[in-house]
């Protein structure tokens, strides 16, 4: 199930066999293929999305990076837990993904990005909430780790919008949830 007015993109990085982060929830790896004056469009992208979701460890880690890097969109964070919250834009929720998407639509919010992790986002996909892919491979093989989606689901078929190579190595492909032709 898609709400027709609001878009659910799942922005995200994963090394060649589908890990987001190692088992302890480390990203060091991505820092390892250096910067590069191409940023893979991330800041083209953030300028098209009203609001960010992530899971609570996702949030947890963003913390601990220091500053917010998300001080201009609302944030809806997925938890079960207590968690600090001292930004204004940021607000804990323990609602279905498809209660939140719901209530995006009322605040007139259009375009998500989910941050993650994999087990929200495989949340979202079970509901069929996920509307874009934009998947960032990097030439790694973590051989195991948080998997892109925490949880196995059903089989659903994307159309490739495009691929685009980036530097070392590293390709983003983007799909939409749109069937097949």
């Amino acid at each position: 199930m898609t709400t027709a007015n609001t878009h659910v993109v799942y922005y995200v990085a994963t090394s060649l066999d589908g890990f987001i982060a190692t088992s302890d929830g480390g990203v060091e790896w991505l820092s390892s293929f250096g910067t590069s004056a191409d940023d893979g469009g991330y800041q083209a992208f953030y300028a098209t999305v009203d609001t960010l979701l992530m899971g609570s460890r996702t949030y947890e880690q963003i913390l601990g990076f220091g500053d917010w890097p998300y001080p201009d969109k609302p944030c809806w964070v997925f938890s079960h837990r207590d968690l600090p919250v001292s930004r204004s834009e940021v607000r804990l929720t323990r609602r279905t993904p498809l209660e939140v998407v719901s209530e995006l639509q009322t605040h007139g919010l259009r375009r998500a990005w989910l941050v993650g992790g994999g087990q929200l986002a495989a949340a979202f996909r079970a509901q069929r909430l996920i509307t874009d892919y934009i998947v960032t491979v990097f030439p790694v093989l973590l051989g195991g780790g948080l998997p892109m989606f925490g949880a196995t689901g059903a089989q659903e078929q994307l159309r490739l919008l495009s691929s685009r190579p980036l530097s070392n190595g590293i390709i983003q492909l983007s799909y939409d949830s749109k069937p097949l032709a």
